[in-house]
């Protein structure tokens, strides 16, 4: 391998200037790439559309059946008003003829239906009297739209299946409608619901990355000053590394990978592990640059030496990533995408723009313009006492890690058991830890748009249901009509979350004089005086029927849990009370949908943690063919996920969507630090030195900058707490802390473990090798 890379590393040193022009090239491809980023956040981020759950949520429910609401609220004094229920009428127009408007339902067009029917004139009346009478003969028919005396809603009905786009030109003609139809001022006018929510939520998710990415860079600059003084242009890795995420921007616009709650947090994460390889071969090159062997061969020993070795950092990193692949989440696959593109991205910033950017500058560093401060601290510039006292810490630093090390290892039973009794805690506990995948507990609790879909809900109650698609032979059928009719009446009646039904049966009943009638014929004469804007909301064709069960703020109240237990009973309650022959009944809806979620975030997320240990695993003894070097490196990240699930616990910090991905993230990132540790063990083994010997020098020579390379990671992964959204704040939390865990487990558990293994190796190799001499004099005596 350092034969390739070292063939590499003279085609880099002869074509330095067509390296950055072609990286400036593939910034403008980039960027157009990044233009075609879009915006996700409906169900299909989190259920595959390969999913049978989906597969009947969209095919015979959203693409038929479902319609969303944009909902104008108004509220201030009493809304039977004739001015206000003009401002209404023409709102009312105005939207009516907005393209992909399929209707609207406002208490204006009602009355002026009612009216029709009672005097002949499709009017609005002039007094307020006039409009009170109105409404308070017909409650059943006004009480959605005007569940009070101050507070009334319009709907603005469109598709189940408009794009995100066509969802955000209604919006906004919406927005416009109600500042042209001129409401009285002294009503407040809200435009809110899901539609509403989701455009808003977008929008936050886009102006957040900007800050994400805007801290990240802050803290990078901080860290790099502090741990990455010894060098010139301590700075640069950062726009290395930022060079690589936006070439990840652009395969990420290429290849399709849409920008989520989850994909978003992937930016800050990439910072914080891409930076270290730009800062290995940062620091590489600044050692071969200072040996006086040859400026045009301090590149090619860069890239020989340290290009091998952050490769295969970098393969155990991406086969952690890659068991994220097998998540039924569509998000969490994206994620994993997303993270494993932009450490190669990142990589080959770093080894081609990053060695070449430092190897040109060379020859300017005396203009560096931070010139002065490095050689304030660059210790061929300091007086004596200033040498003593750098000395005198640095020693301490090592000292310290040495100390901690024969103390592990003095009590390395101690030190195993106990780190092995907190995994196990760990991992009973975090059977325990709760799985949140309500959005709106996802987004900033102060979004305006989040604020007033709740206001709304508090108003006129909650809308979450359940939607039943009933396949019939005849939608006329009466025998099925009847049981629609009873089966709608015992769920409400008798399941504590389910409110209202709302089917074809109520229209049928509507105009039969309440009842359902007993022929086929009398239905399809029913059926034909129906609007058919309200008989699509309920029958499809021939053969199709919905049925919606109301279950209020269910989401909220019970989780999805919960609706996966009522859908449970539900399907119990079909079975005692069967629909007619011939009839097949389907539960969908979007919150039947997010149950498959609650299976992929537990035993999903166990089997993508298992099977990324199972990958490093693989990996490392492919690499080194050797049982012990591939199990060690491994062990210290098993016991660092079982103490995350502790953490989680402890922290009461539910499970989402990104924090199910905390033990394919620490075996990508912790495993590093594990291996950097052994290779150098081994190296000080090899050397000539005992077990204790080579753990000593280990420990004082990499120790340092595995903690340097370690405050990196947490710093970048540090930008994720100031988000705004609750899901990726919490997920930095957990991170910051697993990834402290995973450097506590490298200086703590991983010592006394290999040498303890090494040890019994090394005695049952003696043992074998003194069995074979002995079998050989036995042999040699008898002869």
């Amino acid at each position: 391998m350092k034969n390739a890379f070292e063939k590499l590393g003279f085609f880099i040193q002869n074509n330095r200037f067509s390296i950055l022009l072609v990286a400036f090239l593939f910034i403008v491809i980039s960027m157009q790439g990044a233009q075609k980023i879009e915006m996700a956040s409906g169900t299909e981020t989190f259920v595959g559309k390969d999913s049978p759950l989906y597969q009947d949520y969209d095919h015979l429910y959203q693409k038929i059946f479902q319609t969303q609401s944009i909902v104008v609220m108004v509220e201030g004094n009493e809304v039977k008003n004739a001015e206000l229920m003009e401002a209404v009428d023409r709102l009312d127009h105005q939207l009516q003829s907005t393209e992909g408007v399929i209707e609207t339902t406002s208490p204006a067009s009602l009355i002026k239906t009612v009216n029709y029917q009672m005097t002949g004139r499709y009017v609005i009346p002039e007094t307020d009297e006039e409009i009170g009478a109105i409404i308070d003969q017909n409650p059943d028919v006004f009480s959605q739209l005007i569940p009070d005396n101050t507070h009334m809603l319009i709907s603005v009905v469109m598709a189940g299946s408009a794009s995100d786009t066509a969802q955000e030109d209604i919006l906004h003609a919406t927005e416009d409608a109600v500042s042209f139809a001129e409401f009285p001022p002294s009503y407040n006018i809200i435009v809110t619901g899901d539609p509403a929510f989701m455009v808003n939520m977008n929008a936050e998710m886009n102006s957040s990355m900007g800050v994400l990415l805007g801290l990240s860079g802050i803290f990078m600059v901080i860290v790099l000053f502090f741990v990455f003084r010894h060098v010139r242009w301590g700075l640069l890795p950062l726009p290395v590394v930022l060079l690589g995420i936006v070439y990840t921007f652009g395969a990420m616009g290429y290849i399709g990978i849409p920008l989520s709650m989850v994909s978003m947090a992937a930016f800050p994460i990439l910072i914080g592990v891409g930076i270290d390889y730009a800062i290995q071969f940062h620091n590489r090159l600044e050692e071969e640059l200072h040996k006086n062997e040859g400026k045009r061969r301090a590149v090619v020993e860069t890239i020989k030496n340290t290009g091998p070795a952050v490769l295969i950092a970098l393969g155990m990193t991406g086969l952690g990533f890659i068991s994220l692949f097998t998540s039924s989440v569509p998000m969490i696959r994206d994620f994993g995408k997303l993270l494993l593109i932009g450490i190669i991205m990142c990589y080959l910033s770093s080894i081609f723009v990053g060695v070449v950017t430092v190897s040109l500058f060379d020859k300017y560093s005396e203009k560096n313009p931070l010139r002065k401060v490095a050689q304030r601290i660059k210790p061929a510039g300091l007086g004596k006492k200033e040498k003593l006292e750098k000395k005198r810490t640095g020693n301490s630093k090592e000292i310290l890690l040495q100390k901690t090390t024969d103390l592990t290892i003095r009590y390395d039973i101690i030190v195993l058991g106990i780190a092995g009794l907190l995994c196990l805690g760990g991992l009973y506990a975090d059977q325990s830890v709760a799985i949140q995948t309500d959005v709106e507990t996802f987004v900033p609790q102060d979004m305006p748009a989040l604020v007033d879909l709740q206001h709304m809900g508090d108003i006129m109650g909650g809308t979450d249901e359940l939607n039943l698609i009933i396949k019939v032979e005849d939608t006329a059928n009466p025998d099925v009509l009847k049981w629609m009719d009873q089966f709608s009446e015992h769920e409400v009646e008798g399941r504590k979350y389910i409110y209202s039904a709302s089917s074809i049966v109520s229209l049928v009943k509507e105009k039969n004089g309440g009842t359902i009638p007993d022929t086929s014929q009398e239905i399809e004469d029913i059926y034909a005086e129906i609007p058919e804007a309200q008989k699509e909301r309920y029958m499809y064709g021939k053969n199709m029927l919905l049925l919606n069960f109301n279950i209020g703020n269910a989401v909220s109240d019970i989780k999805v849990t919960g609706i996966q237990e009522l859908t449970d009973v539900v399907k119990q309650d079909m079975q005692w009370m069967p629909a007619p022959p011939g009839t097949t009944v389907t539960i969908t809806g979007n919150n039947v949908v997010f149950t498959e979620v609650i299976t992929a975030l537990t035993s999903g997320r166990v089997a993508m943690t298992f099977l990324g240990l199972a990958l490093v695993l693989a990996g490392l003894y492919v690499v080194y063919r050797d049982w012990l070097k591939a199990i060690v490196p491994i062990i210290p990240m098993f016991i660092v996920i079982g103490w995350s699930g502790g953490v989680m616990y402890y922290l009461n910090i539910e499970y989402t969507p990104m924090t199910a991905t905390l033990g394919a993230l620490i075996l990508g990132v912790g495993s590093e630090y594990a291996i950097l540790m052994m290779e150098r063990y081994f190296e000080e083994k090899d050397a000539g030195a005992s077990p204790m010997e080579a753990i000593h020098m280990t420990s004082s020579k990499i120790g340092t900058a595995i903690i340097a390379s370690g405050a990196t990671t947490v710093f970048g992964f540090l930008a994720l707490v100031a988000s705004p959204f609750p899901m990726i704040s919490n997920f930095g939390k957990v991170t910051v802390i697993d990834v402290l865990l995973a450097l506590l487990a490298t200086f703590v558990v991983f010592p006394p473990l290999i040498v303890l293994l090494d040890t019994w190796r090394d005695r049952r190799r003696g043992a074998t090798t003194a069995e074979k001499e002995t079998k050989k004099q036995i042999q040699g005596a008898e002869i």
